[in-house]
């Protein structure tokens, strides 16, 4: 069973929240995704992958894994055993934009934190976490319920969302990331 936690669910520069990062563990093997200051994966990952190798905390990454003795964070598929790290283009106004899709045996969870819609290639996801701060979290929860992704999480919430956060309200299909927040798959 691999092990999956929210280091972060903020934007780059979210004054409230860490950047959005997951540290997936599967027994020995532990892998980052994104992640920046507050959120960066511990020092013994055995990868450090990135939706954006020219996003807005790409400085920041290099530093942390630089001053670590980390690996330098790329957009890069990640293979140990049955766990499967893929990365795979999103629709997104910035080419270069990824998401990943995490595998192992039957299972299949998604990390795609920015984008302008949510990818095809989620479909059938045991869990999904998707990102809130440019698209409409109504829209983004019915396509995923129509592609048939089992769990919603939402991290990278913006102005719309914290509001609704704060206001108690949940998404119409799937709940809000809380950093720190464990999942299985």
């Amino acid at each position: 069973m691999a092990r999956l936690m929210l280091l972060g669910i903020g934007t780059a520069r979210s004054p409230r929240f860490a950047p959005a990062g997951l540290l997936v563990e599967y027994g020995h093997t532990r892998v980052g995704l994104d992640g920046g200051p507050g959120s960066e994966p511990p020092e013994n990952v055995d990868a450090w992958l990135v939706a954006d190798e020219r996003g807005p905390l790409r400085d920041d990454l290099h530093r942390i894994a630089h001053e670590s003795g980390m690996l330098r964070p790329a957009v890069a598929p990640f293979r140990q055993g049955t766990l499967h790290v893929d990365p795979l283009p999103v629709a997104h106004p910035r080419p270069g934009v990824h998401g990943y899709k995490i595998t192992r045996g039957h299972r299949a969870a998604v990390w795609a934190p920015d984008f302008a819609e949510p990818p095809g290639w989620v479909e059938g996801a045991d869990l999904v976490f998707a990102g809130a701060a440019g698209c409409d979290v109504a829209e983004t929860a019915e396509a995923a319920r129509r592609l048939g992704v089992r769990r919603l999480v939402f991290v990278r919430p913006g102005d719309a969302a914290c509001a609704a956060m704060d206001a108690g309200k949940n998404p119409p299909f799937g709940e809000w990331g809380e950093e720190g927040g464990q999942y299985r798959m």
